[in-house]
């Protein structure tokens, strides 16, 4: 029952992360006020950093470790989030992957920057 809270825990996340990749520029065409407020935007920059950082520094996601610990196996072989987001891709693809994605974050906080406040 716990790791199935850390899996939604860990969903709900991965697509809050998503989700801004395409509603921060969406909203900006669309006038949408909410995609601005800096305490959104920096949630989301700072997730995605966090991916990105601790994928070059070769570490396992916490949350997918602590799943998988909590089901009794091992990490990218348990739980949905690890059969959804752990490919037979290398380790470097993701990590390419997500720093083009934290640099994402970074171009979309200058094209579409948060208000102030």
């Amino acid at each position: 029952m716990l790791a199935d809270l850390v899996l939604a825990v860990h969903f709900c996340i991965a697509a809050f992360i998503t989700a801004g990749f395409v509603l921060i520029p969406l909203g900006a065409a669309v006038g949408w006020r909410w995609v601005r407020q800096r305490r959104l935007r920096l949630v989301h920059a700072g997730a995605i950093a966090f991916v990105a950082l601790e994928s070059l520094a070769g570490m396992a996601c916490p949350l997918t470790v602590w799943e998988a610990a909590l089901r009794g196996g091992t990490v990218g072989e348990t739980g949905f989030i690890g059969r959804l987001l752990y490919w037979d891709f290398p380790p470097t693809a993701f990590t390419l992957l997500y720093v083009a994605l934290a640099l994402l974050a970074a171009w979309l906080w200058r094209r579409v920057p948060p208000q102030a406040g």
